[in-house]
């Protein structure tokens, strides 16, 4: 079918429940439970805007086994232009939410489809695997299915190596196979989206490594959210069941971050992609370039949200009347600066492109991994940071929508109103900057971007051991040779 809908989203997560619990309570409908309902709209608005009059040309391309018009994030790119373009239709979606949801199906569908351009790399493990990826990669697309993944098994100890300690009770394991695929069972965080996807992809990472004995923890597969024996158990919601007004930001944008147990669940054959080979699993990510087209997907979207909170904290100086004061500049300077750093290091990315191996365009690894690590350990907390020092006490100063209808409203809008703003202006407005940067909103927000691209220390050890160091140090050789 071609690029669907919202509404075609929505139906499908009712047509398939899946087992969720929340608070001690299962959820027998996540589309209309409070603590996912709103969540599942803004996923559905992405599926919209592909059929938006103004920007839906930017989302789809011709579907080359149909020829029906299908999500952009599924094409293979065999040009410069290609990235760009696809680099405008994940900034469209990421603008849907203000860069805030971080999950989006675009990250793994550009991932898969790595996969798919290099499934001669799953053929090293078994034939059949390549025939697998490919043909899982044609049902996404044509489908529009929407994907999460759960990467990082839980540990009872961890180790100080980027090599991870697992133990069989409690790593997500392969306990047998059979002849309608594997069985596995265990547990894996963290499943963000996964209460509202349609599917689930299950694989290493390269920040948690497995070790040469772990081969019955090696393996890449990919589940309907709705199979027989996987749960998922949902830390408690940021939806707080209360206004736009009042939570603009987590009214909305909940994509809910989840645990999942597999107890004894089926894995079919068709479905799986590697098995039983640590090695392939480890540098899988590598190998087939997934990792710097999803890269792509990621600082795309921190370009947007750097530049939405850049746009609030210009806001909120407009309206308190706090632009001439030099420490207010300063910080204001200083997330421009963020901002253009991170969109050269996009653009860098995409002009120093490569075909690579596959024969796909391969966005330029390095840009995009400053760019992750830097948004991660110094920009995103930093910026969270500033909406904290310049909103000061109009974080605190904040009353509800409701009481805007109550009698004491005339004398809110006589204290409470600037130069620039109403009362009920200033109010919104600073409403948003404590869902930034002061709710438990803001806190996840914060949190998941300081980890998300995994644990900043062992993505340290990497970027070391992995950087090609030799031509800066020969520089300084060549230095210390010279005579004149």
């Amino acid at each position: 079918m071609p690029a669907k809908t919202g509404k075609q989203y929505i139906a499908g997560l009712k047509d398939r429940p899946r087992e969720v619990w929340i608070r001690g309570e299962r959820v027998d409908d996540v589309t209309s439970y409070p603590g996912f309902r709103n969540g599942v709209n803004s996923v559905a608005a992405l599926y919209d805007l592909q059929h938006d009059p103004k920007v839906g040309k930017d989302m789809t391309f011709a579907s080359p086994s149909t020829g029906d018009q299908v999500g952009l994030s599924f094409m293979v790119p065999k040009s410069e232009d290609d990235l760009k373009r696809r680099r405008q239709m994940m900034a469209n979606w990421a603008w849907t939410s203000c860069g805030m949801m971080a999950r989006t199906p675009d990250f793994l569908n550009v991932g898969i489809t790595a996969w798919a351009a290099a499934s001669d790399y799953f053929a090293q493990d078994r034939p059949e695997f390549k025939q697998n990826v490919l043909n899982y990669h044609e049902f996404l697309r044509e489908n529009d299915v929407t994907l999460t993944h759960t990467l990082v098994n839980l540990q009872r100890n961890r180790s100080q190596s980027v090599v991870d300690n697992l133990d069989n009770q409690v790593a997500l394991t392969v306990m047998k196979e059979t002849d309608a695929g594997i069985i596995v069972k265990g547990s894996r965080i963290l499943a963000t989206l996964g209460p509202i996807s349609d599917e689930i992809a299950v694989y290493p990472t390269r920040t948690h490594l497995i070790g040469k004995d772990a081969w019955r923890q090696a393996f890449s597969f990919s589940i309907p959210c709705d199979t027989p024996g996987l749960k998922f158990l949902c830390r408690e919601s940021f939806d707080n069941d209360r206004s736009h007004f009042d939570h603009p930001l987590g009214s909305r944008f909940e994509e809910m971050d989840a645990v999942v147990f597999f107890d004894d669940v089926l894995v079919p054959w068709e479905r799986v992609f590697l098995l039983g080979d640590p090695e392939l699993c480890n540098n899988y990510s590598s190998n087939t370039h997934a990792l710097a087209h999803t890269g792509h997907q990621v600082v795309t979207r921190t370009v947007v949200k750097t530049e939405f909170m850049l746009g609030l904290l210009c806001r909120m100086v407009e309206t308190l009347g706090s632009g001439g004061i030099p420490h207010v500049q300063e910080r204001v300077g200083d997330v421009i600066v963020y901002l253009h750093t991170l969109k050269a290091c996009l653009r860098a990315a995409e002009a120093d492109a490569q075909m690579d191996e596959w024969g796909v365009m391969c966005p330029s690894r390095e840009p995009l991994v400053a760019a992750r690590n830097m948004f991660a350990k110094t920009v995103y907390p930093r910026l969270a940071e500033m909406v904290q020092q310049i909103g000061s006490s109009s974080l605190m100063a904040l009353p509800a929508e409701a009481d805007f209808d109550t009698p004491i409203a005339p004398e809110m809008e006589k204290y409470m109103s600037t130069e620039t703003a109403t009362a009920k202006e200033r109010t919104r407005l600073f409403h948003l900057a404590w869902d930034v940067a002061c709710s438990a909103f803001a806190g996840r927000q914060v949190l998941y971007e300081r980890f998300f691209g995994g644990d900043p220390v062992r993505n340290a050890i990497l970027l070391y051991e992995n950087y090609d160091k030799e031509p800066a140090m020969q520089r300084i050789r060549d230095f210390l040779e010279r005579t004149d």
